[in-house]
């Protein structure tokens, strides 16, 4: 049976050649005889032939010849175009190209389908060789990040004051804190937001709301606003790129205006936070911040370093692509029509991309990472456990864990998402083990400044 196989293969594929223009491009040729499609096309006929329903003839019985004529031209493209398609997918899988996108067929100006013998061309565009060398030299910081005492005693009064007593004013004074909505329309900002005026580096800014009231509009400017220009991200929910250097007005509506009355630091207010008994200090409680925080920070670091060692790869590992064939086959398989200024922006902004999977594939392959079926269901369960811990399911039982798992994994979109992330901590854990770098310990007012690059 295995010898009836690899003589159909090789049958497939035994009238297919392969010319090389370059490293990177190749022409292969397929050459199809009558003896590989006429089978195929009398079955299919035949079976016309049996249904077909034309008046002057009892079905069944309707002449070959008028089969021929009225269905035979449209039969032949068709198991023409099979006969292709599996011939060229056996040769590229019996060859082991590697090739870039799919080939594309060599558009000839007219084809004779009345001859017995067919040739076509198509193009193809080869993967490059090249090597990847994780031990190079680099300037990729692994970055500690630290809760450092002014981030600790920030959170602790911002508990104080979360789980504090709020009590009404009439007037806004400076220790107040006010509830209202930034607009500025143009801009189509329209963000609530709730602060203390002491989150404001600029003094005028906080200047501004002393004495007002519920229902006064407050007009200041963003430029200069926070000591940090992130923060108007979170407080006029603007994206990143937006933020720095934003020079306009924005409008502030009062709607609250309360004093906080700090809760006290006592066991009660522990046991609230944590369950009791889990602290039972204020060094407890910083403790716990604090190892909350950089487990946190971590993540953030680990993602920060992955990303640095990715552009860093990408950066230093050189090779050439088969650009021209790779716009041509971009306008292939666009959706609509694409001018050659079209697919020229399509492929710069697809090439970094194209050259970061090949070189993760080259380190996986190198390296031998894969993906087993019990990994996926580990990271599965994982994320799960992890979020019924947010809503209080502390203890699920495994029936109960391996249901859910069995439920997401049904869903082939998800198996998709979740393999990326089980591939890019086994990345990250390659990375940390090969890719030499510095460590340097940073705050996370530093660490944010360093991922933005500011």
């Amino acid at each position: 049976f295995a010898t009836q196989i690899l003589w159909y293969l090789n049958k497939q594929i035994m009238n297919i050649t392969k010319a090389q223009v370059d490293a990177l491009n190749a022409i292969v040729t397929v050459a199809i005889t009558k003896e590989d499609y006429s089978d195929k096309v009398e079955k299919v006929l035949a079976d016309y032939r049996k249904n077909a329903a034309i008046s002057g003839f009892r079905k069944g019985a309707v002449p070959m010849s008028l089969i021929q004529k009225q269905y035979g031209k449209a039969v032949l493209l068709e198991e023409v175009n099979k006969v292709l398609q599996t011939s060229l997918n056996n040769y590229l899988t019996s060859e082991k190209l590697d090739i870039l996108g799919n080939p594309i067929p060599v558009v000839t100006e007219s084809i004779d389908w009345d001859a017995e013998q067919f040739s076509f061309d198509f193009e193809l565009g080869l993967a490059p060789e090249f090597s990847v060398d994780l031990s190079a030299k680099n300037s990729v910081i692994k970055y500690n990040v630290i809760a450092d005492d002014k981030m600790l005693n920030d959170q602790v009064e911002r508990i104080q004051k979360q789980y504090g007593k709020l009590i009404s004013q009439a007037e806004v004074k400076a220790d107040y804190e006010v509830r209202g909505t930034f607009t500025n329309e143009e801009q189509g900002i329209n963000a609530p937001a709730n602060f203390a005026l002491d989150i404001f580096a600029d003094k005028k800014a906080a200047k501004a709301f002393i004495g007002k009231k519920v229902g006064d509009v407050v007009t200041i400017g963003t430029k200069g606003l926070f000591d940090d220009d992130h923060k108007l991200m979170d407080y006029l929910k603007v994206g990143h790129d937006a933020v720095h250097g934003l020079d306009i007005t924005v409008n502030f509506t009062i709607e609250e205006i309360n004093a906080v009355e700090k809760a006290e630091l006592n066991q009660e207010l522990f046991d609230k936070l944590f369950g009791p008994g889990v602290i039972a200090s204020v060094a407890d409680l910083k403790a716990k911040i604090k190892e909350d925080a950089e487990t946190q920070f971590a993540q953030q670091a680990d993602q920060k370093f992955l990303n640095d060692v990715t552009d860093f790869l990408i950066d230093s590992t050189k090779f050439d692509l088969p650009a021209t064939f790779l716009k041509k086959w971009i306008k292939t398989v666009a959706e609509t029509p694409l001018s050659d200024e079209q697919a020229e922006e399509e492929y710069a902004k697809a090439e970094k991309g194209l050259r970061f999977q090949l070189i993760e594939g080259k380190v996986m392959a190198e390296n031998n990472l894969q993906i087993t079926f019990e990994d996926l269901k580990a990271h599965t369960a994982d994320i799960i456990k992890k979020q019924m811990a947010q809503f209080g399911q502390l203890n699920p039982s495994d029936d109960e864990i391996n249901g859910i798992v069995a439920r997401v994994m049904s869903n082939q979109d998800e198996v998709k998402r979740l393999s990326e992330q089980v591939m890019s901590e086994k990345m990250l854990g390659l990375y940390k083990e090969k890719v030499k770098t510095k460590t340097k310990e940073v705050n996370y007012d530093q660490f944010i400044k360093e991922m933005y690059g500011e």
